[in-house]
Parts: C-alpha cells; structure tokens; sequence
C-alpha cells in the first residue's frame, strides 16, 4: 500500500531563510529556559493515528526484525542509552501516581500508528468522522531508509516519557502500547483523551517528508466548530502546551524547529486533523523529526536522543501543567 497519510492536504512546503530561523530557534530556546524557569521555581527537578506533516509521497516500510526489536536502532542498555526498563504493568495502563508536583494531574501520551498496522490494512483503511470530514481510520506511518518504523519509534518516546512523568506524579495513560491488532483509529485516539479528563495530551510522530527537510515542529489545533469538532475552548491552552514543549525540545535536544513548514517557528495551526479537532482537552501533536532525511534520522534511530527528546516533550508538559494550570 502506498503510503499517503490521513492528514493530508499537507501543509505547503518551504524552507525559512537562515535569518527567521536563527532569530526563531532563539525565541523557542528563551521560552524554553522561561518555562524551565518557572518549573525549577516552583520545586522542579533537573491522529496522527493521522501523518500530520510533510511530504505524501514518502512510501512506509514494513520493519525489518532487526529494526522492530526493542534494542536496535540505537537502543542499548539502560545504562548505557538512559533505556526505561521493561514494564511490568498492563499496557496502556499508568503505575500508581508517586508523590510529586504532577500528583493528580493525568498525561495521555498517544503513540502514532500502531507497529502491526501493516498486517490490517483494510481495517486502518475504513472510513471514520472526524467532524470536519472522514478520513482514514489510521496509516501505517512512514520508516526512514533503513526499515525503522514510525510507529516503533513512536512507542519507544512513550515509554521513556511515561517513566519521566510518573517520577513527577502524573497519571500516564497511553492510547496504545501495542497491546491491541491495530490502530486505535483516529476518533478513539481523541475520545481516549476526553475520556481521561486529561490535563494534557501529547501525540508523538515522526516525519516522513523529503530529504534535506530537517527539524521538529508542533502542531496546534485551529479554530474549528463542524459536526462533532469543537475546539474553540481548547485552541489556547493546547497553544500554551505547544509553545511549552517546542521550547523545551530545543534546549534538551538542540534540535532546530523544522526547515520546511512553520516558518521557523517549529509551531504549525491545522484543521484537518481528527485527533485535534475530535479533543476536547488540551493536545499537541509532535512531529520529532524527519525520517527520510539521513540526519534526522540518524537522531531518530539513536536511543541516547530519545531519551533527550522524551525528556524534552516530557519538560514542556511539566512547564505547562505547573506554569500555566490546565484550561479546559
């Protein structure tokens, strides 16, 4: 199956001219010490079910066993890669909250895809509402040259994030911890969310746009009240969340906001997205990267840099939760 995404009409394509992103990379990586700011003040420690972002020609690959294991692609040992050790816990499922300033508050963390997808294909591919329009339950996601999946890459963030954020007291659901055949679909990933009566929703991707398009960015949901969409009340606080983590994310990884769309910023505003628009609570997606860029990749594949962008996303989310409060 070709590859083309649920999300798309992709946003159009650009690269910024060096000055905007310099000037931009800096205004991100102040507001990332401004938020990291106010969370060590405060006591502090040191749908895409949907491809939301690039290119739609970039073709998904089904992960070679090497790529698919829990230990390839950069992954190492705990102690060597900064590794969450294996779960005990029924997947999807939070550990009990341990004392911390995130105590009560409840993360939803949605893993894009779902690593066997590829094995339903006419299941992904049936229609659902997401209020604007249907579209595709789910897609399989995109992989970089070697045959690294999305989706594992994906899960692996999950992980790493649920483990920071419960040290921190949060509650931490996942919205699928390859503990089901495929998806969940689009609307359900946003229904999980509303369901939780999560403070924050964090949807993690990676990019499968050209090569030479480089960098992260984090996509916000628009102004939007169409069938069961609505969220008119969610647009500020998910741009607080979204201005939070993309801040962060530069000062722990020293990635660049993406080369070619935002403009610089590392921030995209879109409509067409069903786990946005479906959200009655506050979520971002994150796009981390660029998969089909050999640079990026090699960031992506490299289990010492999940850990730094887990960290990163996980900050941001720390920042807006205590720094900001949780409009709903």
């Amino acid at each position: 199956m070709s590859y083309t995404g649920p999300d798309f009409d992709p946003p159009p394509q650009r690269r910024s001219r060096r000055g905007p992103l310099t000037v931009a990379l800096a205004a991100l990586v102040c507001g990332g010490l401004l938020g990291w700011g106010v969370y060590a003040a405060t006591g502090g420690t040191d749908d895409k079910g949907e491809e939301a972002g690039g290119s739609p020609s970039a073709a998904p690959r089904t992960p070679s066993p090497a790529a698919s294991s829990p230990t390839a692609a950069g992954s190492a040992s705990p102690s060597a890669e900064g590794e969450e050790p294996p779960a005990s816990r029924t997947p999807s499922a939070s550990a009990p909250a341990a004392a911390g300033p995130l105590k009560g508050k409840v993360v939803v963390v949605d893993p894009g895809h779902n690593p066997t997808n590829v094995e339903h294909t006419a299941e992904i591919n049936r229609q659902v509402d997401v209020g604007t329009h249907r579209k595709e339950c789910d897609t399989t996601g995109t992989s970089t040259d070697d045959g690294y999946a999305e989706a594992e890459f994906t899960l692996d963030v999950a992980h790493r994030m649920r483990a920071l954020l419960e040290q921190q007291g949060a509650t931490v659901k996942l919205t699928q911890d390859r503990d089901r055949p495929f998806g969940p679909c689009v609307d359900e990933r946003a229904r999980i969310g509303n369901a939780a009566k999560a403070d924050a929703v964090v949807s993690i991707h990676a990019d499968g746009s050209g090569a030479g398009n480089r960098g992260f960015h984090v996509i916000l949901p628009g102004s939007v009240n169409e069938g069961e969409a609505d969220t008119r009340a969610i647009v500020g606080p998910s741009r607080a969340l979204g201005e939070r983590i993309a801040g962060n994310f530069v000062r722990v990884t020293g990635t660049a906001p993406s080369n070619y769309v935002g403009g610089g910023t590392g921030l995209v505003t879109r409509k067409d997205l069903g786990g946005l628009n479906l959200s009655t609570v506050p979520k971002v997606f994150i796009e981390c990267g660029n998969m089909r860029d050999s640079k990026d990749a090699a960031l992506l594949t490299s289990g010492a840099w999940r850990q730094k962008a887990a960290q990163g996303i996980s900050e941001g989310i720390v920042s807006f939760l205590r720094g900001q409060g949780s409009a709903r």
